[in-house]
């Protein structure tokens, strides 16, 4: 009898186990299924996505409003003729129209290259079982990664662009700047009529445009208008999206090419 009992309670305690066993392998797959989705998350290219479209996002919008403000700045102060700057507003129409382009392109190349990211990752780290990467998938990278080359250095050309009206627009704060000190210290007018902006010297306007230039105190109550203001942040936020794009094309390089060099060592170690 006592054998007996012994016996059913070891039976017991071994359907106990067998009822708590595909729990606990449950609970293990799915804890190693989120680990390998974590793992396959390729964050240098999201981290660069995100910081991409920052970055465009501030470039497109505050350079077209900064873009739409140098108009009428101009027009209000610099020119009196609609023929002065005229070729002036059919830039600034045409560079507003590029933005558009830009916007679009880039918000779908960092999804192109956010999938190439996920691709690679992937392929890298055999997460998902026999995936592995393919010559056409190196191929296709490579291609990525020239790609990306050559717009980091376009790129590069547009927010050494960017700076221009910043420079410009800080001479000119700087300018007025000099002058109200002038207008506090010296009581002759003549002592800060001659300290003048002329925006003819930065290719806004044909050089036989009038006046094209501003001087003395006229300057000094244009740098205290809200259309001055507004202008130069719109201007220094858009250099900054530029920048944070530039950075995160250099991102885009780092991560993809090394991710390419891995599955160069891959491929010649024969996994294919």
């Amino acid at each position: 009898m006592g054998l007996e009992s012994e016996w059913l309670r070891a039976m017991g305690r071994g359907s106990h186990r067998a009822k708590a066993m595909p729990g606990h392998s449950c609970e293990r797959g799915c804890y190693d299924c989120c680990i390998r989705c974590i793992g396959a998350v390729p964050y240098p290219s999201l981290v660069a996505t995100l910081l991409c479209y920052a970055g465009m996002a501030l470039f497109c919008g505050c350079g077209h409003e900064a873009l739409a403000q140098t108009e009428v700045l101009v027009e209000t102060y610099f020119a009196r003729n609609i023929q002065d700057y005229a070729v002036m507003a059919s830039f600034i129409k045409y560079f507003q129209y590029v933005i558009y382009g830009l916007a679009s392109f880039f918000f779908l190349y960092g999804i192109l290259l956010l999938a190439e990211g996920f691709y690679t990752t992937s392929a890298v780290k055999q997460t998902f079982g026999e995936f592995r990467s393919t010559q056409c998938g190196r191929c296709l990278s490579l291609t990525f990664i020239i790609v990306t080359y050559i717009l980091a250095f376009i790129w590069l050309a547009v927010f050494a662009f960017t700076a221009i009206p910043v420079f410009f627009l800080f001479n000119m704060e700087q300018t007025c700047h000099k002058i109200n000190i002038l207008a506090e210290t010296t009581p002759s007018i003549n002592q800060h009529a001659w300290i003048c902006m002329d925006a003819r010297q930065y290719g806004l306007l044909p050089w036989n445009a009038m006046p094209g230039k501003s001087c003395g105190m006229t300057l000094a109550s244009i740098c205290k208008t809200s259309e001055f203001h507004v202008t130069y942040d719109l201007y220094i936020a858009a250099f900054c999206g530029a920048g944070i794009t530039l950075l995160a094309l250099f991102l885009y390089m780092v991560a993809a090419t090394y991710n390419y060099a891995v599955l160069r060592f891959l491929g010649g170690k024969g996994i294919r």
